[in-house]
């Protein structure tokens, strides 16, 4: 891994290791619900688009779910490059990368249980994920499991050892 110390106050260079393990930690929210990710797709006109999204970061990869019919699908349909952003305990990380539909069912079993145990009551049915509920910028069932693989990231510490840092995967 390629990492570009960006801190321009002197610190030094933020170890892969501790974005690794903010990511793997539990939510750091107070009520501790999940923290909340924010996928950015790029419109066909070439605009920005933005929405929330139950991200999962499980094996190097990010996860979510997303109805066809809605607009990042429809995004990362003509276009799977993307970024993830998420606050984390001590450090904000973006993730780039690209994102594809999951069609194996192993993978699709593997991380309906993962959703499962954050208290999401979802199954696996004809390839995709289905449940009585979703967040309401999923759209209706049947959601397509995603996966994001990263390409680079870049984390700003917001506790000491203070810094920022892109990282190249």
């Amino acid at each position: 891994m390629d990492q570009k110390n960006l801190d321009i106050y002197g610190n030094k260079p933020i170890p892969w290791s501790r974005a690794l393990a903010a990511l793997e930690a539990p939510p750091t929210k107070p009520d501790g619900a999940p923290n909340t990710y924010w996928l950015a797709t790029t419109r066909p006109d070439g605009r920005p688009h933005v929405a929330g999204v139950g991200a999962l970061w499980v094996d190097g990869k990010f996860y979510f779910v997303s109805g066809p019919v809605t607009r990042k699908s429809q995004n990362l349909a003509k276009n799977p490059n993307c970024a993830i952003s998420v606050i984390l305990k001590g450090i904000d990380l973006v993730v780039e990368g690209t994102a594809r539909v999951v069609t194996d069912e192993p993978t699709l079993q593997r991380l309906v249980k993962r959703y499962n145990a954050e208290g999401w009551p979802a199954s696996v049915k004809d390839g995709a994920f289905t449940a009585e509920y979703s967040a309401p910028s999923a759209g209706p069932p049947p959601w397509n499991l995603y996966v994001m693989t990263p390409s680079i990231a870049f984390g700003v510490a917001g506790a000491e050892p203070y810094g920022a840092t892109r990282w190249r995967f």
